[in-house]
């Protein structure tokens, strides 16, 4: 039986990112596209809980709604499929997440709503310069192609709950690309900026957020990957202890607060959904009837 996968997004249902992904998972398997219906870029795991949703429903398995990255991946497994995906892919996003940007990413975001509900997850960013256009469709088809490996990778050697792989290519002619590495990751200098301007009527309005000034030079992060024209593939986990933060923590001197027990570890969080749960879960989810 072919794979099912959904797709989801932050540029927006248009964007050529997601489009050329959609279009290379359809020689794979079912591909269910279920996407913001506008940029949404930045808003992280935002979740829309005070207002109501409206969908739009574009032709077979594809639709848009007007919410976050992360609303658009918990509709469409709880609302609009007939039946779970065996994998989520957020992206082709127009842009780098590396680093830090990872925290203020919708498309890191989207596929790790995937994972936090027993969902293997992909999220995939073609690392173009900001603000440079028009894309090269090319870059694309490559960061596609790649991500379509990494799709079958997975489904055959399944992943570890709570997981996704963050992926970014670098926007480089394919011949180029000198491969693909595992790295940790690393950290994106922004210049800080607040842009003060005046309407028609004189009160003032604000843009915030500077362009990247710069970014670390480990060895084995993201950032250094993606500069040396490599690939950089890199495992995120929603745990976001800082394990080595513990000594210190013990250390503070903060009335009434219990000891930290010396077994706690850095052992992997038993996920809720995973395996059994999860499977029991998706059983419990109420389906649409099977509209193709």
């Amino acid at each position: 039986m072919s794979p099912r996968f959904l797709v989801a997004n932050d540029d927006g249902f248009a964007a050529q990112g997601v489009r050329t992904l959609a279009d290379r998972l359809r020689a794979l398997g079912e591909v269910w596209v279920v996407t913001p219906d506008r940029e949404r870029s930045a808003t992280s795991h935002a979740i829309s809980l005070h207002k109501p949703l409206r969908i739009t429903r574009h032709g077979p398995r594809e639709f848009s709604l007007d919410g976050t990255p992360t609303d658009s991946v918990y509709v469409a497994l709880h609302h609009l499929m007939d039946e779970p995906p065996d994998l989520v892919l957020s992206g082709i996003n127009h842009g780098p997440n590396l680093g830090n940007d990872v925290i203020y990413s919708g498309t890191v975001s989207a596929a790790m709503e995937g994972a936090l509900f027993g969902y293997p997850a992909l999220a995939v960013s073609l690392c173009v310069p900001d603000h440079q256009a028009p894309f090269d469709l090319a870059h694309f088809e490559t960061a596609a192609d790649f991500a379509a490996k990494a799709a079958l990778s997975v489904l055959e050697r399944p992943m570890p709950t709570g997981v996704l792989l963050n992926i970014n290519v670098p926007a480089l002619p394919r011949e180029r690309i000198r491969g693909a590495k595992l790295c940790r990751l690393g950290y994106t200098d922004w210049a800080e900026a607040v842009t003060v301007r005046q309407d028609p009527r004189g009160r003032p309005y604000y843009w915030i957020g500077g362009e990247r000034s710069g970014h670390d030079t480990i060895v084995d992060s993201d950032n250094a990957a993606v500069a040396q024209g490599l690939i950089a593939v890199t495992p995120i986990h929603y745990d976001l202890t800082d394990y080595r933060s513990f000594a210190y923590a013990r250390g503070l001197a903060l009335d009434g607060f219990a000891s930290t027990p010396d077994t706690l570890g850095n052992d992997p969080l038993p996920h809720p959904r995973h395996p059994r749960a999860a499977a029991d879960a998706r059983q419990k989810i109420p389906r649409r009837p099977k509209s193709g």
